[in-house]
């Protein structure tokens, strides 16, 4: 997704939407309101693209994790640990 985000104010929206629409397509466009980001409108491709990174994210507890994780938790625990005394 490009970085480029041009800024409209909600009175804008209003009078130039079918501009603003057209830019969403190409990039992310932020609206703002009293001078505040409010919302971002961007074309259906970026969205989907968001919601899937979003979806990829798990949580797990200690009961659910493989023991290879696990053990690798273990690890880096005692090794920050191990360090901290070090540095005391």
């Amino acid at each position: 997704m490009p970085s480029r985000n041009r800024s409209y104010t909600t009175g804008d929206l209003l009078r130039k939407s079918r501009d603003i629409i057209a830019e969403a397509l190409r990039h992310p466009v932020t609206i703002t309101q009293h001078s505040k980001p409010r919302l971002v409108i961007l074309n259906i491709d970026d969205y989907e693209r968001l919601m899937r990174r979003a979806d990829a994210r798990s949580v797990w507890t200690i009961n659910t994790m493989s023991n290879g994780l696990v053990a690798d938790m273990e690890r880096a625990v005692d090794q920050y640990a191990d360090d901290d005394e070090v540095g005391r």
